[in-house]
């Protein structure tokens, strides 16, 4: 049995503004996100960690992206 990702018009509007944060900046949101809507606080939660990692401190947010896209190669993550 597999927890179904939800959809934009499937989510309450908190949780909707989220998404609209993904579409605008990075065009999609991940299906992790979309599967952990179904417990909007714990998905606001772990999108509020990734914020905090993406969005400050003094290294440029592409080269994080990076770190995180080689970090899911070495470890054959296919997400």
């Amino acid at each position: 049995m597999r927890i179904s990702r939800l959809d934009k018009s499937q989510v309450d509007e908190q949780t909707a503004e989220v998404y609209d944060w993904f579409l605008q900046s990075r065009g999609n949101v991940p299906n992790m996100f979309r599967t952990a809507a179904h417990r909007p606080e714990i998905m606001q939660t772990a999108v509020a960690h990734l914020r905090a990692i993406l969005e400050t401190g003094t290294v440029p947010k592409k080269i994080k992206q990076l770190v995180i896209t080689r970090t899911s190669q070495v470890n054959r993550c296919e997400y």
